[in-house]
């Protein structure tokens, strides 16, 4: 019988993944956007935490990086509006030899909805996976337990802030090919990432 453990063999160890309320990437293709400057962009994250909520394990993060870009102007598609194309964790844990790695890239930033109240956009990271790896664990972290990388997470953004966040509600993450673990993580379990990158230059973006 599986127990409720908050991080034993897999302490410390963590992931980013950049979700609430996400909508499929094609409806973002209903909504135009600005984005100013847009280009290249850097985001830096601080505590960044993988949930296995079928058991809640909790695996924290110290922190992670990534760089993308934008697309630039106005009349864009939500859809594939940026994309990142590399991610790093800081995961330094009492066990020696964790590891996780982004994998998929680019990840594709997709939008599809705008609160002007707020100045907050919704929508999705697509094409994500990540993988992990530890003393007597490995698993798979993705949509499906295929070997295409797509799984989804839902995200923000806030112009105020200009933080990036993925958020844990509205994803379709869980737990795949895992092996060893003892017990704290298992096949199809369901996943969230949370994290909140804080983007530089800061990106100005709105829906008419």
């Amino acid at each position: 019988m599986r127990t409720q453990v908050g991080a034993a063999a897999l302490a410390g160890a963590a992931l980013l993944a950049i979700g609430s309320g996400a909508r499929s990437p094609a409806a973002a293709t209903t909504m135009t956007w600005t984005v100013k400057p847009g280009g290249a962009v850097a985001g830096k994250a601080g505590m960044t935490t993988l949930r296995d909520t079928t058991v809640n394990t909790v695996v924290n993060c110290r922190s992670a990086t990534m760089t993308g870009s934008l697309e630039a102007g106005s009349g864009l598609p939500g859809a594939g509006i940026g994309s990142i194309t590399a991610a790093a964790f800081s995961c330094p844990a009492p066990i020696t030899g964790v590891k996780l790695t982004a994998r998929g890239l680019p990840w594709r930033l997709n939008l599809s909805g705008y609160d002007r109240r707020t100045g907050v956009a919704r929508g999705t990271v697509s094409h994500l996976e990540l993988g992990f790896s530890g003393p007597g664990c490995s698993a798979v972290i993705n949509g499906t337990g295929g070997a295409a990388s797509d799984g989804v997470v839902a995200v923000s953004y806030a112009d105020e802030t200009g933080k990036l966040k993925i958020l844990a509600a509205g994803g379709d993450l869980h737990w795949y090919h895992v092996k060893g673990c003892a017990g704290l993580v298992a096949d199809a379990d369901s996943a969230t990432l949370t994290t909140a990158y804080t983007l530089s230059p800061p990106q100005f973006i709105t829906s008419p």
